[in-house]
């Protein structure tokens, strides 16, 4: 079985992660990062988070998660 990436948190920090293929998922403020996370499609298997959007959701129990950097996909 095959599945995707999703990339979620902040716009700047995700948009280029769609350029490698991956779903992103922008989400400026806390209810927008549980609604995009509630509405993850089934066949998105990892999902990198932002910092701020990992501290929105707490350890997540149903997907496996990466935490990004403080300063990953962040331009100069």
């Amino acid at each position: 079985m095959m599945g995707r990436v999703a990339v979620l948190g902040e716009r700047a920090r995700v948009a280029d992660f769609g350029l490698a293929g991956a779903l992103t998922l922008p989400a400026a403020t806390a209810d927008e990062v549980r609604r995009a996370w509630l509405t993850l499609p089934p066949d998105v298997l990892v999902v990198v988070l932002t910092p701020m959007a990992a501290k929105v959701l707490g350890p997540p129990r149903d997907r496996l998660t990466v935490v990004m950097g403080e300063r990953a996909g962040v331009s100069r």
